[in-house]
């Protein structure tokens, strides 16, 4: 789940909201958060990198462990892996459901055979649906074209689904991606920080 901030401020015609700051990921809270530190224990034989591109997870966002993807115990897989922490490393995929945080561990089996497996983030697509990653999911790490967010206090607007199956309504859709706010279209009401080359969300009330 998203996080972002706004401001009241006039654009174009409309009395529209003006961002101030990027969307950061909230933490887990045991309902519906993206991601968590956890405790992962890597069974010998599935690559030489724990939870590598191409490799699945276990269920659980708090306690997980890397599982064959052909098994009944896979859940999710990987489709990008870093090292170091979400907050500074690169941003994952668009259609992120959600992120395993990795903490520096020793456990039994590892990547090279010195006993530690070094931090880092595993981006995760789920192996079935519900995909909250998707554009207007109403989840996953990252806000891109076609999600939806609401109002929140405190200057702050936050993620939702758009076909109103979250928590909250939603009353804003991100309806385009540019690189500066001068390229959104005359209706925006709402700019987005989205990241990665076109950095800008231009946003319209539903």
């Amino acid at each position: 789940m998203r996080v972002c901030g706004w401001r009241p401020g006039a654009v174009g015609a409309l009395a529209g909201l003006v961002l101030l700051a990027g969307c950061r990921e909230a933490p887990a809270d045991g309902a519906g958060g993206t991601a968590a530190v956890a405790s992962p224990v890597r069974p010998s034989g599935y690559g030489a990198v724990f939870l590598d591109v191409g490799e699945c997870s276990s269920f659980g966002r708090t306690s997980f462990t890397e599982v064959s993807c052909a098994g009944e115990r896979a859940a999710a897989r990987v489709t990008a892996r870093h090292d170091g922490t979400a907050r500074d490393g690169p941003l994952c995929p668009p259609t992120t459901d959600f992120v395993l945080h990795i903490s520096e561990q020793w456990p039994a089996a590892d990547e090279d055979g010195d006993g530690m497996v070094p931090r880092g983030f595993a981006c995760m697509r789920n192996l079935q649906p519900p995909h909250p990653g998707d554009p207007g999911g109403g989840g996953g790490p990252r806000t891109v074209v076609g999600d939806c967010v609401y109002a929140l206090d405190g200057g702050r607007v936050r993620e939702t689904a758009c076909d109103g199956s979250g928590p909250r309504r939603p009353e804003f859709t991100v309806t385009k991606a540019v690189d500066t706010r001068a390229r959104c279209p005359a209706s925006t009401a709402l700019y987005v920080r989205l990241g990665g080359a076109a950095p800008v969300g231009c946003a319209v009330p539903v």
